[in-house]
């Protein structure tokens, strides 16, 4: 039996916001957005700027994100951190300021994140370097490697193009719930597969929206989030594994590392992919939310075609995934992870309007870096789960 190093509630989340979505103000800097994620984070937590004594920052397009974050807001932290992993990154910090909250090293933790990705259109830094087993090739990455995982899915387990529509059909139901969500238009099937082809099978129905945006979350000890203004949202597991940097050092296209992060999530929360009332995956494509079902747990390997088919992730289904609307119809500025914890929060706390989930004690957020490289699993629960 392994013995995780993190106590199992001990911190918690009380503060969630997005800063402005979708298309910003011309001029606007992902730093903006940070900061202004983090002045709404604290006023839904009922904390001041001066009580954050921890920040932990990522961007693509901000260097040194936690230290640029920090200058723009006046801060001083005990703590910071600037790590990147990818998408996986803001699920992989809870478990660093968990870590670090519970060595006494701080004692409210500031994750933000904020990125112009839709106004930069073409102009963003490209990061990935030049691979020779990739780039001499031209594909579209990190879509293509993507594709290559949907093919070989496909092939193995007999999934279809219409399995993969299904996703995105089911995150846009649940996004036409949500007043921030990008794309809000009915979307069917037919038009999933009539969608122009990008990298085959995926089409741009497939892939996610690209929008500006950026947010904040805010944890502290469990003790002190029962003074604040708001219900604390336990973290009561966390999980990290990565498998390789590029898709072409994956040893099985169709399975992730979601294996092992989402086993150490499980094994700190004392819970089974059953104990889980509402899932928020990383769907930057469709083939994601399929193999996430698979490697989290919720669905034998090869199986999620049929069950996503059948209506049981969306509104009314049996398994309410992406209840925000996913980085497919909701928003997808750059990095996605973050936007996981919000929603994962907001439902546990009941705050989701139309589209929340009844009787929600218990989410599960689960990032996703590279192209299939960096996992990160985290298990969040209410009050009655502790």
């Amino acid at each position: 039996m392994t013995i995780h190093p993190l106590q199992r509630g001990a911190t918690a989340i009380v503060g969630v916001a997005e800063s402005d979505l979708g298309q910003v103000a011309p001029g606007t800097l992902p730093v903006d957005l940070m900061a202004q994620g983090t002045l709404r984070a604290l006023e839904d937590a009922g904390l001041a700027l001066s009580d954050i004594d921890g920040v932990f920052a990522s961007s693509a397009q901000v260097r040194l994100a936690s230290v640029a974050l920090c200058e723009y807001l006046g801060l001083r932290p005990r703590y910071q951190d600037s790590s990147f992993s990818g998408g996986s990154v803001f699920e992989t910090m809870v478990g660093h300021a968990a870590a670090a909250i519970q060595a006494g090293q701080c004692e409210v933790a500031l994750l933000a994140y904020g990125s112009t990705q839709r106004s930069v259109a073409g102009g963003l830094l490209n990061i990935r370097g030049f691979d020779p087993l990739i780039t001499p090739f031209g594909p579209r990455m990190p879509l293509s490697g993507y594709a290559l995982a949907a093919s070989r899915h496909m092939h193995e387990f007999g999934t279809t193009r219409e399995h993969l529509a299904a996703v995105a059909v089911a995150a846009r139901d649940w996004a036409r719930m949500n007043p921030v969500a990008w794309e809000r238009d009915p979307l069917t099937i037919e038009q999933v597969l009539a969608s122009r082809m990008v990298s085959h099978p995926l089409t741009v129905r497939d892939a996610c929206v690209v929008t500006d945006g950026g947010g904040a979350v805010i944890i502290t000890t469990a003790e002190r989030a029962r003074h604040l203004k708001k219900p604390p949202v336990y973290v009561l597991g966390v999980g990290d594994a990565i498998g390789h940097l590029e898709i072409h050092s994956m040893p099985d296209l169709t399975t992730t590392t979601a294996v092992q992060s989402s086993r150490a999530a499980y094994a700190m929360a004392g819970m089974e992919p059953k104990d889980i009332d509402v899932v928020e995956l990383y769907d930057a494509f469709t083939i994601n939310t399929l193999l996430f079902l698979e490697d989290l747990g919720f669905v034998p390997k090869g199986e999620a075609g049929p069950f996503v088919a059948s209506g049981a992730i969306s509104p009314g289904g049996s398994l309410p995934v992406n209840t925000a609307g996913g980085g497919l119809s909701y928003t997808h500025p750059g990095l996605y992870g973050l936007f996981l914890l919000i929603e994962a929060a907001r439902q546990i706390r009941g705050e989701c309007g139309q589209r929340q989930v009844q009787a929600c004690e218990t989410a599960l957020a689960h990032g996703n870096g590279g192209t299939l490289s960096a996992q990160s699993t985290v298990v969040l629960g209410g009050p009655s789960t502790v």
